[in-house]
């Protein structure tokens, strides 16, 4: 066999015990779930009336049912770096039992290790945003995407799930316990708060404006908010998979140097 060939078949192993793991951890999926449906029950039914008022003061209608369709995006977004903290977990988990220590003295591609967390976290991200996509269409979410906008809705949340799965690797190999592991990743939750995900930029002060204008999570919201809903998206979709593709890179070289270096 080739050496790609090999690097394809141990991934596609770690893949599985990855998914093995994560069906027996059910428990871990339905908490990493709750999060962003509290989120967006508590932001339509709580507050989703007066800020969907304001938003109607652009021409829209405003309410409850302009607010679900503004603020979905956002709740997508608070799905993905919510599910890519059980990577973090995992990959903690792995480093302090000595499994991979184990991994070593077999005759198996470096890189599948790594790559098999990315991937199932990639798989699990997915399905938790299908759910919660599911529950705002329940609470009066109603896109308006054709099949081709929705194939690009999938490929973008693809994207950003397969950049920050590298990312949290990352971070999992960098800390040395499993409750740090579990920590580390939790400042990503704030970006799509610090973004576009639920108050348009335009309402923010000046210094929290800017960067919410510059961050790597808006231009995703404002990509998805377009497709889904068909909102102008100007340049954001470029500028979305171009930090996708930083944060991928730096990610994966972040996360090899620290399990090379770790012996």
């Amino acid at each position: 066999m080739t050496t790609i060939t090999l690097a394809v078949r141990d991934s596609t192993t770690m893949l599985r015990r990855q998914l093995r793991h994560m069906a027996r951890a059910w428990s871990v999926t339905l908490m990493l779930l709750a999060v962003p449906i509290v989120f967006l029950l508590l932001f339509v039914y709580v507050l989703g009336g007066t800020l969907g008022d304001g938003l109607g003061g652009s021409g829209g209608s405003g309410g409850r049912g302009a607010y679900v369709d503004y603020v979905t995006p956002g709740i997508l977004l608070i799905t993905i770096v919510g599910a890519v903290q059980g990577t973090a977990i995992s990959v903690a988990i792995d480093m302090t039992t000595g499994i991979i220590a184990r991994f070593r003295t077999m005759a198996i591609a470096r890189v599948s290790v790594l790559t098999g967390h990315v991937l199932g976290s990639v798989l699990h991200t997915l399905f938790s945003l299908a759910v919660v996509l599911g529950v705002a269409v329940l609470v009066g979410f109603r896109p308006n995407a054709t099949g081709v906008e929705w194939s690009a809705v999938a490929g973008v949340l693809t994207a950003t799930a397969f950049a920050f799965a590298w990312l949290t690797v990352a971070m999992g190999l960098v800390t040395k316990t499993v409750a740090a592991a579990g920590n580390l990743p939790m400042p990503l939750t704030l970006l799509p708060f610090l973004g576009s995900g639920f108050v348009p930029t335009g309402s923010l002060p000046a210094g929290l404006r800017w960067f919410a204008e510059h961050q790597p999570l808006t231009p995703v919201m404002e990509t998805l908010r377009g497709l889904l809903l068909g909102t102008p998206i100007g340049d954001a979709a470029v500028v979305a998979l171009g930090w996708c593709a930083v944060i991928a890179l730096v990610g994966y070289a972040w996360a090899k140097r620290l399990y090379d270096r770790d012996r």
